[in-house]
């Protein structure tokens, strides 16, 4: 019982500094940078670059205000179903390395989650000239379940002006890798998908 309280301790107090880190960077982007504002951190390898997307991770996304609403639904039913999986594998005595791997990947969903959530009922919005300030709760720019995600790393570590017109997709057109922008929570989904995968595939099996 006592290792059980101690693994449980351990999920909550990492969820919460992941939170912690993950919502300062969004804030301080949020009410600091303009749409479109990109500092340049490493050369032209790595810029903080402002921008917001309705969707999911990465900038994907669903048309439509139906769209934007299901997929937050479904965030919000996917962290209560790896909620309950910590807590089977809690319960389980799983290896920590597997909690903390699913932990990362509820972190970062619950990162996300918060912008959609809360994000567009306290803040004015953001535009390419207007920097977001704070507003009365509930008058800000979405309604609920409806703001935008804000994110801010971009890593266009190769840039290619135009590609061989014989290459299949991109021929002919400019490329970038990796031309995403996406903010921390979705590096926690990523980085505890990959460790799960590479290093704790025995226990899945």
């Amino acid at each position: 019982m006592e290792q059980k309280k101690k693994k449980t301790l351990l999920v909550v107090s990492l969820i919460v500094l992941l939170l912690i880190a993950d919502q300062a960077v969004k804030l301080c982007v949020k009410t600091h940078m303009t749409i479109g504002e990109a500092i340049p951190v490493f050369g032209k390898w790595f810029y903080i670059h402002f921008i917001e997307n309705q969707g999911a991770a990465y900038g994907m996304e669903l048309g439509g205000e139906y769209g934007k609403l299901i997929l937050s639904l479904f965030r919000i039913a996917a962290v209560v179903a790896i909620g309950w999986y910590i807590r089977r594998l809690i319960r389980r005595e799983a290896p920590t390395g597997v909690i903390v791997g699913v932990s990362l990947v509820l972190a970062g969903a619950l990162g996300n989650i918060f912008d959609s959530a809360f994000y567009g009922l306290f803040f004015s919005e953001s535009t390419f000239t207007e920097v977001a300030h704070f507003v009365p709760w509930g008058t800000g720019y979405a309604s609920f379940l409806h703001g935008s995600v804000v994110d801010m790393l971009y890593f266009p570590l190769i840039e290619i002006d135009r590609m061989p017109d014989w290459m299949p997709i991109w021929g002919g057109e400019p490329f970038i890798f990796f031309g995403p922008t996406f903010n921390i929570a979705d590096s926690y989904v990523t980085c505890g998908m990959l460790y799960l995968i590479l290093f704790q595939y025995k226990f899945f099996k």
